[in-house]
């Protein structure tokens, strides 16, 4: 599995821009998915194109939840690339005229070991891909509860990471079992995540590469 960060609220790499709301695009077993769409199609055409990710080779679309920061970019993107298959939390109502929309209210297998988590809580849904060691776990803003996704996603094998916002998350003991965890976009605690699981922590930021 490879994650590339390609909009989120700092810069990884010089030459890129960051901007509120998080976007990124993952490749595992012969995939690739755009996780949201940041706030700004422009900005997150830009950083795609600087960071060598050609937006027509992305064949799905999947959004964690109807926030502007997560779906803003969504109707640019369309404009350079409208085949695509579009996952959506049953709390949002997509543009008009996308042609593939999945609406996603339970757990549902996207492809062989990549998950959707469903719409937890009735909020956002959270992508879920299986690795040889446990599963890591992709989150937009984690709304719905970073004890809830964890929980969901243990359907699917023991949690081994977690990437994106966890927005005011401070229940600490809950990831430390993980291996991996890269806090990103609204994510409050950051420097208290940090403090407490140094050998785990990922810093994240436009142009961060996760491989795993």
């Amino acid at each position: 599995m490879k994650l590339t960060i390609v909009y989120d609220n700092e810069a990884y790499k010089a030459g890129l821009k960051a901007d509120w709301g998080f976007a990124c695009v993952i490749e595992a077993y012969g995939k690739r998915i755009l996780f949201d769409t940041g706030a700004n199609g422009m900005i997150l055409l830009d950083n795609m194109q600087q960071l060598g990710i050609d937006p027509k080779t992305i064949r799905e679309v999947f959004i964690s939840h109807g926030h502007w920061d997560h779906t803003g970019g969504l109707a640019e993107f369309l404009k350079v690339n409208d085949e695509v298959k579009l996952y959506v939390p049953t709390s949002w109502t997509p543009p008009i005229g996308v042609k593939d929309v999945i609406k996603v209210d339970k757990p549902l297998q996207l492809h062989e070991n990549i998950f959707s988590t469903g719409t937890v809580k009735g909020v956002e849904q959270s992508l879920v891909i299986k690795l040889d060691k446990g599963v890591a776990i992709v989150v937009g803003c984690s709304h719905s509860g970073v004890n809830n996704i964890l929980s969901v996603a243990s359907e699917f094998g023991k949690p081994s990471a977690i990437i994106g916002g966890l927005h005011g998350f401070n229940e600490f003991e809950l990831i430390k079992e993980l291996e991996l965890i890269c806090p990103t976009h609204c994510t409050q605690f950051k420097s208290r995540i940090k403090s407490l699981y140094p050998d785990k922590y990922v810093e994240g930021g436009v142009g961060k590469i996760i491989e795993l």
